[in-house]
């Protein structure tokens, strides 16, 4: 069987034109790792909408009512940075649904993909940073209170910090947070991981992947989850427009594949979900996102799963 990766054709709403925010690259991916035969459209897996009983697993019922009638103050809206529509609604329920379906298929497969996910700044009870509802944490919690797994590793390599993952799994010893992000950068105000990994501006390929691979040598071994929830942004990379560290695409595969790499030869499943990228080329940012898929099928086919 090919690769599971999970999609939904509304992942892409209509937005106003020239928003920092590129909607628009979760079409784009779409359309590049269908282009490149990776994958077809047949075959990507459709998610339904993340019910509500789930999502209050890891957010506030009253937050999630109030997002979901469109009856964010005008402060939560600013945080958020996103204009409210019932459609972008509906795309935000059926992300976090599409999260879930790649958890349990990555479970089931030893690996999968969505071509969406990583809201890791959203807080329990109110959206910042372009994040509404977080998968990761909403993830960790259903598959813990599930029995689905006893222990849950979030491995976020956004060039940003995942607080909203951090504030709302700090009280779940059984979900490991780890953030290795630029230090110098959104959010201003860090919360705590169990490990954050703090980089400095500018650093490049090799400093990175030794960074990587040190941290996962030594915490997969310690800890030994059920599964990791792999947070593959590629905001780090060096002509991202909101990153400050210097990866090139090779330094991105190269990432991509040593984080699977490390999970999927010690028989550990893991979950990518593709994180930030904000560079305004937006074909060139969804060519960016596809590397993790891509990597994630050479190994796919390299180790014989499914």
């Amino acid at each position: 069987m090919p690769l599971p990766l999970v999609y939904h054709d509304e992942y892409s709403p209509p937005f106003p034109d020239g928003h920092r925010f590129p909607m628009e690259k979760f079409r784009l991916l779409r359309d590049h790792l269908v282009a490149s035969g990776l994958t077809s459209d047949g075959e990507l897996r459709r998610p339904e909408p993340c019910p509500a009983e789930i999502l209050a697993l890891a957010h506030d019922p009253a937050y999630i009512e109030r997002y979901c009638s469109g009856a964010l103050s005008r402060e939560e809206l600013r945080r958020l940075g996103l204009p409210w529509t019932p459609a972008l609604a509906r795309r935000t329920l059926l992300a976090v649904g599409g999260s879930l379906l790649a958890a349990e298929l990555a479970l089931e497969h030893g690996l999968a993909c969505h071509l969406a996910g990583g809201t890791h700044h959203a807080h329990y009870d109110h959206p910042s940073g372009f994040c509404i509802f977080n998968d990761l944490a909403v993830i960790a919690r259903y598959l813990l209170a599930s029995g689905r797994a006893g222990r849950v590793l979030v491995f976020d390599c956004d060039v940003h910090q995942g607080d909203g993952t951090a504030r709302i799994l700090e009280d779940t010893p059984d979900a490991i947070t780890v953030s290795l992000h630029c230090e110098q950068n959104f959010p201003a105000r860090k919360a705590k991981s169990d490990w954050d990994i703090g980089l400095p501006r500018g650093m490049g390929d090799a400093d990175y992947l030794k960074v990587v691979d040190d941290a996962l040598n030594y915490l997969l071994p310690l800890y030994q989850p059920d599964i990791v929830l792999y947070d593959a942004g590629v905001d780090v990379h060096r002509d991202d427009a909101l990153g400050y560290l210097e990866l090139s695409d090779a330094g991105l595969a190269a990432r991509d594949s040593a984080v699977l790499r490390h999970c999927l030869e010690r028989e550990i499943p893991v979950l990518g979900v593709i994180g930030g990228g904000y560079d305004p080329d937006r074909a060139a940012l969804a060519r960016r996102h596809g590397i993790l898929h891509h990597s994630a099928a050479r190994l796919w086919r390299e180790l014989g799963l499914g």
